[in-house]
């Protein structure tokens, strides 16, 4: 398993890291770059103080042996001088420079030897620190011209760039700690209130809150977690007023079916018009009991079988023939509207019978005496229109009959026309009602 880490640590080890190592890769390329940079102008000095040193002693002016010390670097300020030393290191001539330096030179190089130096050298003197370079002289086949330059100032200079680079790196970091901790915080307390928000959510605490953010992200996921929460929030109670009506609808039946079936027992009711009211309850509940299950099954996800095209004039024909005893007991007679050729649509059959089926039975239900069903298509609609010659619907009720377990006057338990709603939507279709005459419920299929 792995280590876990707060995020404000994370991000806050993160921007460290990330701030110093820049930090010191920048530290380094600068100081590398000011030593390469002095190096040079040192080498490049060194090799002019030995050139000088040859002419003057190949052709000596007068104006150049009146100068005793060599021309200060322009940039640096160092100045180059050179003395002339025999092969064991003992000095020759001071060509050029002071006396006490020369000997210093002269009496290092008889300790350590001499020899010829492409790179110079530093040492370290009692007078200071001198860039040295040793080269054959050419006026004396058996000495050596030692070109130097004082750089005790240059290395004076170099260590105090560093000891300021060094304090603008432990500034920097020190900023870069206190403005990592604030922009760790700045993430992480957002982060932290919407996990405890979570919490309160999967806990089921769906009362919104009032979190706001500067930041365009956390701000919109407080958005649509409050959303999230008064979605959650509705459907609980849609669940909860869901199981009072399944009870409530329950019981009626049952309640029926136990009474009569008790009077039977007890010799105080008919038997044949108790069985009559047993057996009406008994499907009004076994009815129920199976869009209940409808229901169910819908709400688990994907339906079983492929939506494939259909004859739908079949399917109403087919529901029809299934209520035409129903229909007959009321004296209700069909008056069909339907188009000649054959009106298919992607369809699966049992939702098709489902949809149509409940809005026929409820034209059924409320009609007078004639229940019209329309089939037709055009080129962007494949219309189905049940209509019935009743009252129709209370304007009251025409804005909740799609609604689970709202029932209208003479309504049987205010579940079918819920589910043909849900299937008309799963199916792109739009199911609309209203009032002709009659009450009319035409569902719309897109092409």
């Amino acid at each position: 398993m792995k280590r876990q880490w707060h995020i404000r640590t994370r991000i806050l080890i993160t921007l460290l890291g990330l701030t110093g190592g820049i930090l010191l890769a920048v530290g380094l390329v600068f100081n590398l770059s000011v030593r390469a940079y002095l190096q040079n102008r040192v080498s490049t000095q060194l090799i002019h103080v030995r050139e000088d040193a040859v002419s003057d002693r190949r052709e000596p002016p007068p104006e150049r042996e009146m100068r005793p010390e060599g021309r200060p670097d322009r940039v640096t300020g160092a100045v180059g001088n050179a003395v002339i030393l025999d092969q064991t290191g003992h000095l020759v001539s001071p060509f050029r420079g002071d006396r006490e330096v020369a000997d210093a030179l002269s009496a290092w190089f008889t300790a350590h030897g001499i020899s010829p130096t492409s790179r110079y050298r530093t040492l370290t003197l009692d007078f200071g620190k001198y860039a040295v370079t040793v080269s054959p002289d050419p006026m004396k086949p058996d000495c050596y011209l030692v070109s130097y330059v004082d750089v005790t100032a240059i290395l004076a200079l170099s260590t105090r760039i560093n000891t300021v680079l060094l304090i603008i790196i432990l500034a920097a970091l020190i900023l870069s700690i206190f403005l990592s901790r604030r922009f760790a915080r700045s993430l992480a307390q957002p982060v932290q209130e919407l996990s405890d928000f979570a919490g309160r959510i999967g806990g089921g605490d769906f009362a919104p809150r009032d979190l706001h953010y500067r930041d365009t992200e956390f701000e919109e996921l407080a958005g649509s977690m409050n959303r999230m929460a008064a979605e959650l929030a509705a459907s609980r109670k849609k669940q909860e007023t869901f199981f009072q009506n399944v009870s409530h609808e329950l019981r009626t039946p049952l309640t029926a079916i136990r009474g009569n079936a008790e009077g039977i027992v007890c010799g105080v009711m008919e038997p044949l018009p108790a069985a009559r009211v047993i057996l009406r309850e008994s499907e009004n509940l076994g009815g129920l009991v199976e869009d209940i299950l409808y229901l169910s099954r819908r709400g688990k996800g994907k339906p079983e079988g492929e939506a494939e095209p259909v004859d739908l004039r079949d399917i109403l024909s087919l529901c029809v023939s299934e209520q035409r005893t129903e229909a007959g007991r009321k004296g209700i007679r069909f008056d069909f509207d339907f188009a000649e050729d054959p009106v298919l649509y992607p369809i699966r059959e049992k939702e098709a019978q489902q949809l149509f089926g409940n809005l026929i039975s409820n034209a059924i239900r409320y009609a007078g005496g004639t229940v019209k069903i329309v089939c037709r298509e055009d080129a962007d609609t494949v219309t189905v229109r049940v209509a019935d010659d009743g009252d129709g619907i209370p304007e009251k009720d025409l804005p909740h009959i799609f609604e689970r377990f709202y029932k209208g006057p003479g309504g049987k338990h205010g579940i079918g026309l819920s589910i043909a709603h849900s299937v008309a939507t799963d199916h792109h279709a739009t199911l609309t009602a209203h009032n002709d005459g009659g009450a009319v419920f035409e569902v719309r299929f897109p092409r």
